[in-house]
């Protein structure tokens, strides 16, 4: 069974269609007006397609004999659940016609990519009696990319404060590049020239966390929907940011900005306020920002593992929708100091289809002359593990330097080097008090024990979208990724309606998320440093054993056992247990002094309302260690209470035993 061989001819292809257009159709002037070319991406949420049209039904050349020359490509999409649709829209188009190798229609093949490909391919034999030549979605994305960048003029753009510029990228200095596709999930690929590349990371939390949490929260039926709603919301009124730990007074004395973002959903877990007191629009605005800044935070960190500054953002979920691309590109802009950029895609959300399309015949990409990536690999360091002791063997001689991970309501990340010697690297937003605010939200529970004995009955594969659901038990196995892997946290969530779902499931599923995600950045974060050890505390992790579980799991992926992880789970009653580990052993002891580091609370760069007032250069150098340190001291008086409590008890203990000598 044969494909339609057309070659694709691009000379003079230019994008028709306002700067804003999302999606505007590609023109191809030397393309033969009657050339069949449909592909198709199929997704676990949308169907992408693109086809070839001069404006005829079925592409119906001219006068015989004589061939007329262009066309448009044209771009549509549809939801997987409404297939039907989409079969119906190739058949109304007459977008069959022409395709036909043989005497029947069933030589007809179609290009298609996506685990759909492989999941309906019966679908489209059994009602449009057409087979699909399924092609890896991985590949087709890379080509889809460098096939818009290499040959489409006017494709990228930056978009900065709602502004979208263009970008001239030449063909000759593109590679290599970041491409950052967002899907249900994120894959993080790294783009060395024509069909080189490799997946180097990726993460759970997706597209698809997004809609599934917004579906429960907002009751939303689309994507489209909530990031309507999200427009019109304020996040402040369920994030926590420093002015509200610190005041006003403190932020201007500390030289902090106040609006910096503390916790996504941190003030969730000191209100009595439940899911329905919040507005839809302030719970999709907080999603976002969460979410958004998330993805932005962990493509940065690649690239600055891998050497790289031009960063791609793809995918159907960014739709065009301007909070998305300006959360993405002030976060990268704030981590990077401004040595990269956030790179956008006119037709973000079609890179597999297209690639699929030029799957038909070859297109001229070549005729450049690539150098082979002289990168680094950090992903796959075959370097020795560390000197091998436990961590109840750490002596003051060896256990510098390495990285502090506190996990509070947000999350911040110290380098130690030595005693008193130690500087804030970064933090994430999506902490403890993140767990625990959509913990509350969503099941309803009180308090943190009460959610993790929730998550201990619970399963999140309930609601998680796997590899396995998506690609079936053979996995994703090219690229490394198994059919367990969980591809989209909250991805399988259908239903709007919560009462569809276990408290208990929804539990495992928080608790399995956002681990992870600590894990996988605090690796990123000790290997761009060059530390192997990492030290966990925080009353949001240390002492609970599925959660120490969950992120140990996540650096043993990541590191492949090459990072040492420990947790050190009683460090607020350091009198009463003997100091087995003591902050200044740790060289850590000097963490109350004031003047000893400046530095923010917690990590993302601001809230979404506002930009902060200050330069990002300039707010790092003010920021001020204020977790820290308030940390130390809440732990010093914790302790001084315990000692007076069990001073007091013994004396009481005195005064019993001599009242009974006395009776």
């Amino acid at each position: 069974m044969g494909t339609p061989h057309v070659n694709l001819d691009l000379n003079g292809a230019e994008i028709r269609g306002e700067l804003d257009e999302r999606n505007p159709p590609i023109y191809l002037p030397n393309q033969p007006s009657d050339s069949p070319l449909l592909a198709l991406d199929i997704g676990g949420t949308l169907i992408k397609l693109v086809y070839f049209s001069n404006g005829k039904e079925g592409n119906a050349g001219g006068e015989r004999g004589v061939r007329k020359l262009g066309g448009k490509l044209h771009f549509t999409k549809f939801e997987t659940r409404r297939l039907d649709e989409c079969l119906d829209f190739i058949v109304s188009k007459k977008l069959l016609c022409g395709m036909t190798t043989g005497s029947s229609k069933e030589h007809v093949v179609i290009k298609a990519t996506g685990g759909g490909a492989f999941k309906f391919a019966d679908v489209f034999k059994e009602k449009l009696g057409v087979s699909l030549d399924k092609l890896d979605e991985m590949d087709s994305v890379v080509a889809g990319a460098n096939f818009l960048l290499q040959k489409i003029p006017g494709e990228s753009f930056t978009h900065m404060n709602g502004k979208r510029t263009l970008v001239t990228i030449s063909p000759k200095n593109l590679f290599p590049y970041l491409l950052v596709n967002i899907g249900s999930g994120v894959s993080i690929i790294k783009v060395t020239g024509t069909r080189k590349f490799e997946r180097v990371s990726g993460t759970h939390i997706g597209g698809g966390t997004m809609f599934g949490l917004a579906k429960l929260l907002t009751g939303c039926k689309s994507y489209d929907e909530f990031l309507k709603l999200s427009q019109k919301g304020d996040n402040l009124v369920l994030d926590l940011i420093v002015k509200d730990i610190c005041g006003e007074l403190v932020c201007q004395k500390q030289g902090l900005s106040a609006s910096t973002l503390a916790s996504s959903f941190g003030k969730v877990i000191t209100s009595k306020r439940k899911l329905a007191d919040y507005k839809p629009e302030d719970l999709a605005a907080t999603l976002l920002s969460a979410f958004t800044y998330n993805i932005a935070q962990i493509s940065f960190l690649v690239a600055s593992l891998l050497g790289l500054r031009k960063v791609f953002f793809g995918g159907s979920y960014i739709r065009g929708h301007t909070s998305t691309m300006d959360n993405i590109s002030y976060a990268i802009d704030f981590w990077s100091k401004g040595q990269m950029q956030a790179l956008f895609l006119r037709h973000e959300g079609f890179l597999g289809s297209l690639g699929a399309l030029t799957s038909y015949g070859n297109i001229d990409t070549d005729s450049l002359t690539l150098e082979d990536s002289k990168e680094q690999d950090i992903f796959h360091d075959s370097s020795a593990p560390i000197d091998g002791k436990l961590a109840a063997e750490h002596t003051e001689s060896n256990i510098f330097p390495y990285l502090l991970v506190n996990i509070g309501s947000g999350v911040s990340m110290v380098e130690v080097i030595g005693k008193g010697k130690f500087e804030r690297i970064i933090g994430t937003h999506l902490g403890g008090g993140t767990i625990l605010g959509l913990a509350r939200l969503l099941t309803g529970c009180s308090s943190y024990e009460e959610f993790l004995e929730l998550s201990q009955r619970g399963n999140n594969l309930s609601v998680d979208l796997t590899v396995g659901d998506i690609y079936g038990e053979q996995g994703y196995l090219k690229h490394g990724l198994p059919a367990s892997t969980t591809a989209s946290s909250f991805g399988k969530v259908n239903s709007n309606k919560l009462s569809d779902y276990k408290v208990e499931d929804l539990a495992a599923a928080l608790l399995s998320a956002f681990s992870y995600n600590i894990g996988q950045i605090a690796y990123f974060v000790a290997t761009l440093s060059g530390m192997k050890r990492i030290f966990f505390r925080g009353t949001y992790v240390c002492g609970h054993e599925k959660t120490m579980d969950k992120i140990s799991r996540a650096l043993k992926y990541w590191s492949k056992g090459q990072v040492q992880t420990t947790f050190l789970c009683h460090e607020g009653f350091l009198g009463t247990l003997g100091a087995f580990w003591s902050y200044e052993s740790m060289g850590i002891d000097g963490l109350a002094a004031p003047e000893v580091i400046k530095e923010v609370l917690l990590g993302a760069p601001y809230t979404g309302g506002q930009f902060p007032t200050l330069p990002p250069s300039q707010q790092n150098d003010r920021n001020d260690a204020i977790d820290l340190r308030t940390e130390v001291e809440k732990l010093k008086h914790d302790n001084a209470m315990l000692r007076a409590m069990v001073e007091r008890l013994q004396c009481e203990n005195e005064e019993l035993k001599a009242k009974s000598r006395q009776s």
